[in-house]
């Protein structure tokens, strides 16, 4: 019975592929690749001969049955076209029907387009919130916008160069001047960090064409003093917490952000309502 390992590849530069991925990629009996095409330029790069079949968004379903047979036989690399399989990219499934189906499932860690660019931005970076591509409509978008709008935590999402300033513009009419990192073309030769506010941001790439791949690092809703949570109020969150089967530790790291309270605080409160 084989494992299922999610191979991290590069985003760009192909120096950021790591010994183990290769290894794994060499010895897989089968690559479940995004774009064959794509993730066979790469293997013909590193002399692998694996054999490749197709698995993206819209074979993702009928693929399954084939892939587990594989698994059954040996060992299986699933591979998006860039960074980490499942991330934004088809794998969720896979991985679900490969548990389910008594399989091991290990990933082989690597380049991440969301971790990079957040390491990188100046925000903070100890709790933030992932949302993939923003929406293509402006209603959809605005609309999602508005729903992390009061969240302390960094955003972080990914744009396409086509609707960049439309998106600059619905987020800084949605959650105000922020600051913001925009990360274009991460590692490759044109690679571009571009951080300030969100009103400088869209005059920058409104001046010029916008090209490449962005990921958009965005500050999360400050606090102010003045906001901090009536013990009522946080007491109420606390129980519905409780409720859910959280720890101690998990509500007090999570309402601190929220409420203005600090951890320990939030942690006394939670261990006298038990």
């Amino acid at each position: 019975m084989g494992t299922l390992y999610l191979v991290a590849t590069p985003i760009g530069n192909l120096e950021d592929i790591s010994p183990r991925a290769l290894r794994i990629l060499r010895e897989s009996i089968h690559i479940a690749a995004e774009d064959t095409r794509h993730t066979g330029s790469l293997l013909k790069h590193f002399n692998i001969n694996t054999p490749l079949t197709s698995y993206f968004e819209h074979n993702k379903l009928t693929k399954l049955d084939f892939v587990l047979e594989k698994l059954a036989q040996g060992d299986v690399a699933l591979v998006s076209d860039a960074g980490t399989p499942a991330i934004n990219d088809p794998g969720y499934e896979l991985v679900q029907a490969a548990l389910a189906s008594g399989f091991d499932v290990r990933p082989v860690p690597g380049p991440s387009a969301p971790i990079s660019a957040l390491t990188v931005s100046g925000l903070p970076t100890d709790s933030f919130l992932y949302l993939g591509y923003l929406p293509h409509k402006a209603g959809e978008r605005r609309n999602k916008l508005k729903e992390v709008a009061e969240q302390p935590y960094t955003l972080i999402f990914f744009e396409t160069p086509h609707r960049i300033t439309d998106s600059l513009e619905d987020i800084q009419s949605t959650l105000g001047n922020r600051r913001i990192c925009v990360a274009r073309e991460m590692t490759k030769l044109y690679e571009e960090y571009w951080r300030g506010d969100i009103s400088g941001a869209l005059e920058y790439f409104k001046s010029k064409e916008p090209r490449g791949e962005f990921t958009l690092v965005i500050e999360g809703k400050k606090r102010e003093e003045n906001e901090k949570w009536e013990e009522s109020k946080l007491l109420d969150a606390i129980k519905q917490e409780l409720k859910a089967g959280r720890s101690a530790k998990e509500i007090s790291a999570d309402l601190s952000g929220q409420s203005g309270w600090n951890k320990k605080e939030i942690y006394a409160l939670v261990n006298q309502h038990k």
